[in-house]
């Protein structure tokens, strides 16, 4: 419409060849175009950053309060008279002092922190070592009285939940990663003949304007 308008609303061109006359309208057809896509460009991108803005901040404080939450342990156990909080090397200081038989003295938060140690180092790693399972078997059947054999089917159940949420987790962002290549094609094709349709218009509302 923006193409039409330009070509159509000009005033007529007087001692021009026919062919200068259309390359102008059509020229003037794609301005219009390229203006009315920055502007157009502009008001999605300030929508689309109030949008995003919002509701990253809510996934922020949604995520913070998670994090907090699950890595209380972590932190308190890794803090150290003239140590740091959240230790990297914890994990691997943990397999230095393990014993064979955990002790059923250690406190609920030294436990779960720990726990907590090794199913994260799993998941950096792709899966959790057989020696981490078997020691949080041991832990499991210390803390909560089951037999080793029922101990070890809860760890590798929990185990599995982990993987399968990290899993959907993966597939989501590639998902995300699809439909915004698919998106970026289809916007780009969008453009293009949104100009030659700017363009062809402008040349018929010239047309027009010279046989008025």
């Amino acid at each position: 419409m923006g193409g039409y308008l330009t070509g159509r609303l000009r005033i007529k061109w007087v001692g021009l060849h026919t062919h200068e006359v259309f390359f102008r309208d059509t020229a003037n057809g794609f301005l219009t175009w390229a203006v009315a896509s920055v502007i157009g460009a502009t008001v999605l991108a300030s929508a689309a950053s109030f949008m995003v803005g919002g509701a990253a901040t809510m996934v922020a404080g949604v995520a913070s309060g998670a994090a907090a939450g699950a890595s209380q342990g972590v932190t308190q156990a890794a803090t150290r008279p003239g140590g740091s909080r959240a230790d990297p090397t914890a994990y691997f200081v943990d397999t230095l002092y393990r014993t064979a038989h955990p002790s059923a003295n250690a406190t609920e938060d030294d436990v779960r922190a720990q726990s907590t140690r090794i199913l994260l180092n799993g998941m950096l790693n792709g899966d959790v070592a057989a020696p981490d399972k078997t020691y949080l078997a041991q832990l499991v059947a210390v803390r909560t009285g089951l037999p080793q054999a029922d101990a070890q089917k809860r760890v590798d159940e929990v185990i599995a939940q982990e993987d399968a949420a990290e899993a959907k987790v993966r597939q989501a962002a590639d998902d995300a990663r699809k439909a915004a290549s698919k998106l970026s094609i289809f916007t780009a094709l969008s453009m293009l003949i949104g100009a030659f349709i700017a363009c062809a218009a402008a040349a018929v509302g010239g047309q027009q304007r010279d046989v008025h």
